[in-house]
């Protein structure tokens, strides 16, 4: 698997890390070292400096002779793709911050170390990804058939309201560990008469940890599917994950409006599991024209386009018709907790 990291050299990866970190060390320690609400306007403001960064680093994919346009096009189209993907997370996120009551100046805090292990968690996937595919170029295929029942189950089931606290994991966490219920002061962990306890707020990053690696089984083949590069596939994950938080404090209030995004994402999974499978098939159907020398491919500019019209349709479907829906809550409007959590809150731990 090191063999991996020596696709673009590990000046590349070390540059790209070094900026990660340096970005995420000023965003924690300048711009947001005290708790605060973060508002539209900064939220929007950060929105574009993400997206800003993001393709000026296809631009500079571009320019380089060792990567150049197909590797840049490939890091568009997972950019887009994994942007897309995590409008879900965010729907999420809006729930679990409204079942737990998170005030909206820890809610920053909580994305900021939700996105870092997310970073941790999905760097090893992706290396693993990439090395099994490159040692057993079969999985493709596996990854394809996956994408495809993933798309034509977005179509057919549409939109399902999730339930993080009917989550097995999150059942377990409250059995197992004594939880603070009392006010947790923007803290993880408290001792409470010599005793250690997780408060709520540690919960809820678990739910954030755990929502992202549900989501990593749906992106990372999707994206593995555009490019088999791990280091196009990192950057574009890295890069649409970054810019997450400030995503969701600019939407979080209005994510009820894009109704049709979920469909659009269907068909998008859909086409790019039918593009990895096709290769096999058109050999079989038409052995004079496609061979295991010339094999059956879609040029990714092709792919890129298929990427950005749905998704732009979709959401330009959801502004033009939009369907009569009950508005999400906005980051600092918190509605009650509902009563299913709060029957289950009656028995947990309590200092």
């Amino acid at each position: 698997m090191l063999a991996v990291l020596q696709t673009e050299g590990p000046l590349w990866w070390i540059g790209f890390l070094a900026f990660v970190l340096a970005m995420l060390a000023v965003d924690l320690l300048v711009f947001n070292r005290k708790a605060h609400e973060v508002k539209i306007r900064e939220a929007l403001l950060w929105s574009a400096v993400w997206i800003a960064l993001a393709l000026a680093f296809a631009g500079l994919i571009y320019i380089t002779p060792d990567l150049g346009p197909t590797k840049a096009m490939e890091y568009l189209a997972g950019w887009v793709l994994e942007k897309a993907l995590s409008v879900d997370n965010l729907f999420i996120f809006v729930l679990i911050f409204a079942m737990f009551k998170v005030p909206a100046k820890y809610q920053h805090k909580m994305l900021f170390w939700g996105v870092l292990g997310a970073l941790i968690m999905r760097a090893g996937f992706i290396l693993a990804g990439t090395a099994l595919v490159k040692q057993f170029t079969w999985l493709l295929y596996i990854f394809g058939a996956f994408l495809v029942f993933t798309g034509i189950k977005l179509l057919v089931q549409g939109e399902k309201e999730p339930e993080p606290q009917k989550n097995i994991v999150f059942r377990m966490i409250r059995r197992m560990l004594p939880v603070y219920e009392g006010d947790h002061e923007g803290r993880f962990f408290k001792r409470v008469n010599g005793k250690f306890h997780v408060t709520q707020l540690f919960i809820v990053l678990i739910l954030i940890e755990l929502t992202d690696v549900i989501f990593a089984v749906d992106s990372i083949p999707a994206v593995l599917v555009v490019s088999q590069d791990p280091f196009i596939v990192f950057t574009s994950n890295v890069f649409a994950i970054l810019g997450l938080r400030a995503l969701y404090f600019a939407l979080a209030g209005i994510m009820g409006l894009f109704q049709y995004l979920k469909y659009g994402l269907g068909v998008v999974l859909t086409f790019i599991g039918v593009k990895m499978i096709l290769p096999p098939f058109a050999a079989l159907l038409w052995p004079e024209t496609y061979t295991e020398a010339k094999p059956f491919h879609i040029d990714i500019r092709v792919s890129l386009g298929v990427i950005f019209g749905v998704l732009g349709v979709s959401i330009a479907a959801s502004l033009l018709f939009p369907k009569k829906v009950e508005p999400l809550p906005a980051p600092g409007e918190l509605p009650p907790v509902p009563p299913t959590f709060e029957n289950e809150s009656q028995g947990a731990s309590k200092p």
